[in-house]
């Protein structure tokens, strides 16, 4: 389309005209016409379509900064509704897809009323990009090589040969340090795609970052929530797949997806050259050295995989045993004993619970309020419209529930989420009115919009409960509250003097910022310079501002050229991977990926 012609107008729905009159007024280059089709209160959210970046501008002023900085680069057009528009309490909604210069688009849009139609919420994404589909549907390979070629090598041939070359003949463009489901959907992204990429887990197994935790561990999540990409669990797949069923499908998923994965190795170290662009990383394979240079480095180590252990004075002569909460190996040998588990959050829950089940004498300390949401509630009230059998039955499958979900700007997801937490309350009011007469403190987050926010704004302060609350709200879990002070030879000592006699002390209390792990990899310097993973900037409880308007450094480029973090839960692993996948391909076959927005730092860790 040239910038002279106009795309045509029709009267048959109201979202399709506001979509022509977008694209004509970016093919005119004309951004403050296009500035005006939004809202006066408006987000646009971008996932790399137009920034590179995943970016969320607010009113007119944003959306004329983001188009003024990009319009001319990615041309804009095609806007086509995907499906009729629908109007529900003064909110239109659309689906639309698009192209720009270099790729094709999905996005929604939702139009309110003001002297026209406009836009109020604003999804534009990214799914492949043109000349390097991924080779799906008719583009799938062959597989068998018809024909005689008496240099023929089979399959399993040319993926040793490729596993053996790293590091000697042949260097990743991509390493991902991390196989856990976070890496390993990223390597499976990665290989579609054809970028020469590796993923490294100090494990003997994949999926041994499940098997290895203790051994009551379950999603939380349901199902429909968790399908890692391409490869969706079974129908008869559990609600809540239990660890060890977990960690067994991420390795079989490995295999099948071909994810390119060197198990028992470590990093060591790793060092960026500015010079040349890329990165010497020092790593022991199997106890044998080998150096890699990758172009691109992802830390996939999960936004919970750097453990916060405390430091009290006593530790040293504490005479039982202490771990925390991710070295637990389960209750079996505990029946007996006596055992303070420190924390109040999904972890110390799942705990107390299964060391109760077997006989152990268990004590919780709550050293701050806690959020709690009951797992039936949860899925039936909060997710149940998109991510369930009912969401499916109508038209809501897994990647429509991920875009919906993203559509929804950070800055006012809380507004969604708070009646949905009020409605809950009520539905367990019974329950939450037993656990706090049996004095455990409760919150629904500093603005009651209840778990989602909490995790999307700090990564903790909750709990969904399965189950084990019940043994607090009766007492079979007994209950401290305080912090601790300091440990005895055989027991835990709070700040008010409580004394707990303990021959086990569990730490669950929580992980630190993923760039902990640049900061042990690279330097302290690099973690410094990326700051502070996760978190909205919302300057609540433990989410200090300014505001961000996206996950902090979350697959997206970091202040750090070439360093990517990548991590969440199975969910946001699925679906983000994808956008991190095209960013790594677009750079590896040289496509111009001029950043919008990159964030700045505000917080160190």
């Amino acid at each position: 389309m040239t910038q002279t012609q106009e795309r045509p107008r029709t009267a048959t729905d109201p979202a399709a005209d506001w979509l022509a009159s977008f694209e004509n007024a970016c093919a005119a280059g004309d951004v403050d016409a296009a500035a005006g089709l939004f809202a006066t209160t408006s987000f646009w959210r971008d996932l790399i379509a137009f920034s590179w970046n995943l970016t969320t501008v607010e009113d007119r002023a944003g959306v004329a900064d983001l188009l003024g900085s990009t319009l001319t680069r990615v041309q804009p057009h095609g806007f086509t509704l995907t499906e009729p528009s629908e109007e529900a309490d003064g909110v239109r909604t659309a689906w639309f897809e698009f192209e720009t210069s270099v790729g094709r688009g999905r996005g929604l849009v939702r139009l309110v009323e003001e002297d026209g139609p406009r836009a109020w919420t604003f999804l534009t994404t990214l799914h492949e990009l043109k000349g390097h589909e991924e080779p799906l549907g008719h583009r799938r390979p062959m597989g068998a090589e018809h024909g005689v070629n008496p240099d023929r090598a089979s399959w399993l041939e040319r993926r040793e040969a490729e596993d053996v070359a790293w590091g000697k003949d042949a260097q990743p463009y991509v390493l991902v340090v991390g196989g856990g489901q976070g890496g390993i959907a990223l390597g499976a992204r990665l290989r579609q795609l054809g970028v020469p990429s590796l993923v490294i887990d100090k494990h003997p197994r994949p999926g041994d970052q499940w098997r290895n935790r203790y051994k009551s561990l379950c999603l939380h999540d349901p199902v429909w929530y968790d399908h890692l990409p391409y490869l969706k669990f079974p129908e008869n797949w559990p609600v809540f797949a239990p660890k060890d069923k977990i960690g067994d499908w991420l390795e079989f998923y490995t295999r099948v997806m071909e994810v390119p994965y060197w198990t028992s190795t470590e990093a060591h170290s790793a060092s960026y050259d500015e010079a040349t662009e890329s990165w010497t990383v020092e790593v022991v394979r199997d106890g044998e050295p080998v150096t890699l240079r990758p172009t691109q480095l992802v830390m996939a180590t999960g936004m919970s995989g750097k453990p916060n252990v405390p430091s009290f004075p006593g530790q040293e002569v504490f005479a039982g045993e202490q771990q925390h909460s991710s070295q637990h190996p389960g209750p079996d040998a505990y029946a007996g004993k006596r055992v303070v588990v420190v924390g109040s959050n999904n972890s110390a829950f799942d705990i107390c619970g299964a060391l109760y089940e077997h006989g152990a004498d268990v004590t919780m300390v709550q050293r701050s309020s806690t959020h709690i949401v009951k797992s039936d509630t949860l899925m039936d009230i909060g997710l149940g419209d998109l991510y369930s059998e009912r969401a499916l039955a109508a038209g809501v499958t897994t990647e429509k529930a991920d875009l919906i979900f993203a559509s929804l700007p950070y800055r006012i997801m809380h507004t969604f989420q708070i009646p949905l937490y009020d409605q809950m309350r009520e539905r367990d009011k019974e329950f939450y009115d037993r656990l706090e007469a049996a004095g455990f403190d409760l919150d629904w987050g500093d603005d009651g919009s209840g778990l989602f926010m909490k995790y999307l704004r700090r990564g903790s302060g909750y709990y969904i409960d399965v189950g084990a609350a019940e043994l607090v709200a009766d007492g079979s879990v007994a209950l401290a509250k305080g912090q601790v002070d300091h440990l005895t030879e055989d027991a835990v000592v709070l700040g008010d003097g409580t004394t707990l006699p303990a021959d086990l002390v569990v730490y669950a209390t929580g992980y630190g910022s993923m760039n902990g792990w640049a900061a042990d990899l690279i330097s302290q310097e690099v973690a410094d310079k990326v700051g502070k993973c996760w978190g909205l900037g919302s300057d609540t409880t433990k989410d200090p501002g300014p505001w961000e308007g996206e996950q902090r450094n979350m697959w997206k480029p970091t202040q750090q050229d070439n360093l990517w973090f990548h991590g969440g839960n199975l969910h946001q692993s699925r679906h983000y991977s994808l956008y991190l996948a095209l960013q790594l391909k677009a750079r590896h076959v040289g496509i111009d990926t001029p950043v919008h927005g990159r964030q700045e730092v505000h917080h160190l860790s």
